[in-house]
């Protein structure tokens, strides 16, 4: 198999209030034998011009800070890379500060779990309705749908599907409940070492036993937008335990710890 390499951008800034050092969007750009994928995009170019049709209100209370030059396509450019080369897009979940970066990317194939594509399709609830806006969408992206529970067992998760039509090394795990299809994304850095995206299953390090504590402010917003709080709880327990193992060959990150993007990029001997 051959080792992917994987570059940790910050493609979308966001201040919300109590939230010493604010919140990052982490993403991966990474290189496979036949071109780029990228997992989650972050808040994305058109953000700077409609954010309201993007973002909805939610955007007042992450307070996103629009920097053109953290969209994911500009940092593709700025290392070097055509855009066009970016041929797959793979998704922890639908939420805006997560999918605002595809239209930036119009000819590439976004991959998610099939409950996220049906959720963001067709939203049943009103928080659904209010998270899944149409304009995240309206290029009319190619969405390849994945059903995790109909594959294998990754590391103790019981749904896990590789994801073959992006190559080897790339693996999406089904863990529900911030969202009704969130997904966590595994890659295989090579050297027996994996790099566990874990999305928005969990918001601060200090949930699964890093460091430091959430903000108070971090986690009433992480139990209000959630799907299903105790599968969120559950999230945490299972990826607690993962942690606690001290897996040499693991790094897992999340979609908006700073501290995490910041330890991952050292990690990787990348300095931005």
């Amino acid at each position: 198999m051959t080792a992917l390499k994987v570059h940790h951008l910050n493609c979308g800034t966001m201040r919300p209030l109590a939230t010493p050092g604010g919140l990052v969007c982490h993403v991966l750009l990474v290189e496979t034998p036949t071109g780029l994928a990228l997992v989650d995009t972050g808040l994305g170019l058109r953000y700077g011009s409609e954010p309201g049709k993007l973002f909805g209100p939610s955007r007042f209370v992450v307070r996103p800070v629009f920097d053109e030059a953290e969209a994911a396509v500009r940092q593709v450019q700025a290392r070097g890379f055509d855009p066009h080369d970016v041929r797959d897009i793979v998704l922890t979940h639908f939420d805006a500060d997560h999918v605002g970066g595809i239209a930036d990317f119009p000819w590439a194939r976004i991959h998610l779990t099939g409950d996220e594509a049906t959720a963001a399709l067709t939203p049943r609830t009103f928080a659904e309705k209010s998270r899944y806006l149409p304009a995240q969408r309206d290029h009319r992206p190619e969405l390849v749908r994945h059903e995790p529970a109909a594959g294998d067992q990754w590391r103790g998760f019981a749904s896990a599907t590789e994801l073959t039509e992006i190559g080897d090394g790339i693996v999406m795990l089904a863990l529900p409940g911030h969202s009704r299809g969130h997904a966590a994304i595994a890659v295989d850095a090579g050297h027996g070492r994996w790099i566990l995206h874990a999305g928005d299953s969990f918001y601060h390090s200090g949930q699964i036993g890093g460091h430091g504590k959430a903000p108070l402010g971090l986690l009433a917003m992480e139990r209000t937008v959630a799907f299903d709080w105790p599968r969120v709880r559950e999230n945490h327990e299972r990826l607690r335990e993962l942690l606690a193992s001290n897996d040499p060959g693991l790094q897992i990150v999340n979609a908006h710890d700073p501290t995490l993007l910041a330890a991952a990029r050292e990690s990787s001997g990348q300095r931005g």
